[in-house]
C-alpha cells in the first residue's frame, strides 16, 4: 500500500499529514511556506509511494465558499497537470483548526505552544486525514 496526505492549504503556510504505508495511523509531517509547497511535494512522492492526497476545501460554516478557496482549485488544477498519476480530491476542512486548537488545548500545551500557527496548521492537516479515512472506513 502507498500513504494518504493531506493538506491545509494556507495563504502563507501550509499544514501536511500522511498516513503509514498500511494507512492505519495518520500524523503530522511538516508545516511549509505556501510559496514552497508545489516543490516540497514533488520531492516527497519522489521518495514515498503516495496512493491519494486529500485537500482540505475552505468553506464558511454555513458551506459556502471562503476566500482561499479559489487559490486551492488553483493548486489543485496545477497538481493534476503535472503529477496526473496521483489524485488529488476536495475533502471538507470545516472546524479542523477549532478541533486543531481544543487538541492542543486538552493535550495540555502551554499558551505559547498553542500560538504556533505552523503546528495548528499541521494538526489541522492531521485531523482532516482521520476524519477522511474515518469516513472511507466507517466500521474501522
Amino acid at each position: 500500500m502507498a500513504r494518504l496526505l493531506s493538506i491545509d492549504y494556507g495563504k502563507k503556510r501550509t499544514g501536511l499529514a500522511v498516513t503509514d504505508p498500511l494507512q492505519i495511523i495518520a500524523g503530522g509531517l511538516a508545516t511549509v511556506f505556501t510559496s514552497e509547497l508545489f516543490a516540497f511535494l514533488q520531492d516527497y512522492v519522489r521518495r514515498e509511494a503516495v496512493e491519494r492526497i486529500v485537500i482540505g476545501e475552505p468553506r464558511q460554516t454555513d458551506g459556502s465558499p471562503s476566500e482561499n478557496l479559489e487559490r486551492v482549485k488553483q493548486f489543485v488544477n496545477r497538481w493534476k497537470r503535472a503529477v496526473p498519476d496521483i489524485p488529488i480530491e476536495f475533502y471538507d476542512e470545516r472546524f479542523t483548526s477549532v478541533l486543531a486548537h481544543r487538541a492542543m488545548l486538552d493535550g495540555g500545551l502551554r499558551k505559547k505552544a498553542r500560538q504556533n500557527k505552523a503546528l495548528v496548521d499541521e494538526i489541522s492537516a492531521t485531523i482532516l486525514l482521520q476524519d477522511y479515512m474515518r469516513a472511507r472506513h466507517p466500521s474501522v
